[in-house]
């Protein structure tokens, strides 16, 4: 782009009003960021007090103001606020009649691309899924991606048809942790995605689509078509359950899937040291503003217990830090997962701890069939009202 051009953009943009008082988004320093290309235009600024209204006006005038330069679907328009009540409003913008562009998947193979994400104000049932839960964690390095892995294992040996959606486009690591690195989805002839099939398991991660030593260096909202993609242009099918590993933190894409999506219930994970119980709580607030429903918490790396001596614990990061948060925050606690040798050199193999029978009995092993009972049991107490607080405080008590 040239000087001249991102100069015009830059200037209409200072012109751009706020509906509200009548002045210029620049004339109240309100601009934060313009991040302009030969194919794309980022435009942030500031919204305290800007309802969501006037928010939509706003995004309205940007994008009639730059159609000389940009199609309405390159463009992108995202706010930061401290004070607004309304902050967890969908972010990104797609203009008014505009669909998210449907998949160009060849008969032979899939095929993904990038392109703005659904918006959250009309969310949709994921097709071929009873329930969707969510797996998250506010902080990384916590486990999350293992316990999806595992929880969607012990699910299965309930009898349960379950399927993985590895939504951490930056890190995904579902194909190392199902040994399926070389695999690459098909599509079906309706041109929907096929995914990978892991010990009975479907799953699709955006892995699957990248040379894993590259490096995922798109901009955030252009991965919300992909996500998009997974959720609804996916042949999920006649699946009890849908885990949906999500990225960590509570970024804009994260808001973009949960809002855009009927999600059931979210699991939210946190080793029990006290730093990553603090982020944690930051992501409970999250799912409280944006109204998904916490099934409840499960404390990873809870305890080490050796082979020699399965019956000893030894609490290297620190003991009952999420038993406590959650009491706390009122929310259940539905797991303590220890750490074993096994699972670390499993998930290294590709071999999920929960789809060898060799483990059965071991502490890791109750522990998680003990986390995928008590998320079915959260569904079966009461179906219509959501999961039910307190009833796992007594398995625990």
């Amino acid at each position: 782009m040239s000087e001249n051009n991102l100069d015009s953009i830059t200037k209409i943009l200072g012109v751009i009003i706020n509906p509200n008082n009548g002045k210029t988004l620049k004339e109240e320093g309100r601009i934060v960021e313009i991040k302009a290309d030969q194919n794309e235009l980022l435009f942030k600024y500031k919204r305290d007090g800007i309802t969501p209204e006037q928010k939509r006006s706003i995004e309205t005038n940007v994008s009639n103001a730059l159609s000389e330069f940009y199609s309405p679907e390159k463009i992108t328009v995202l706010t930061i606020s401290e004070n607004s009540s309304d902050v967890f409003t969908e972010k990104t913008f797609t203009p008014a009649g505009e669909k998210p562009k449907a998949t160009a998947a060849a008969p032979a193979s899939a095929q993904i691309k990038s392109g703005h994400g659904p918006v959250g104000a009309n969310k949709k049932r994921v097709a071929g899924a009873k329930k969707v839960i969510a797996v998250s964690s506010n902080k990384g390095g916590v486990g999350k991606s293992t316990v999806a892995v595992n929880l969607a294992f012990a699910l299965k040996n309930l009898g349960k048809k379950v399927g993985l959606l590895d939504a951490d486009v930056y890190g995904p690591s579902m194909p190392m942790l199902l040994n399926q690195r070389e695999a690459k989805p098909g599509a079906t002839t309706e041109k929907k995605i096929l995914p990978i099939d892991a010990y009975g398991i479907p799953f699709i991660s955006f892995g699957l689509f990248i040379n894993e030593k590259d490096p995922v260096i798109w901009r955030g909202p252009m991965l919300g078509g992909v996500l998009n993609q997974f959720l609804f242009d996916v042949a999920w099918s006649d699946l009890d359950y849908l885990i949906i590993d999500l990225p960590p933190g509570t970024g804009d894409m994260q808001l973009s899937m949960v809002q855009a999506t009927e999600i059931d219930g979210v699991v939210v994970v946190s080793t029990p040291q006290d730093v990553a119980i603090l982020d944690t709580k930051k992501g409970l607030n999250m799912f409280n503003q944006v109204k998904i429903p916490v099934l409840g918490m499960v404390e990873n790396m809870s305890y080490f217990v050796p082979d020699d001596a399965p019956n000893k614990k030894y609490y290297i990061f620190g003991d009952g830090g999420v038993k406590k948060a959650a009491a706390e925050l009122d929310v259940n606690l539905l797991a303590e997962i220890p750490l074993e040798i096994a699972l670390r050199e499993g998930s290294d193999k590709g071999l999920p701890y929960m789809n060898e029978k060799k483990h059965e009995g071991r502490p890791v092993w109750n522990a998680y069939m003990m986390l995928a009972k008590n998320v079915e049991q959260s569904f079966e107490e009461s179906p219509s009202a959501g999961p039910q607080k307190g009833f796992f405080k007594r398995l625990f008590s």
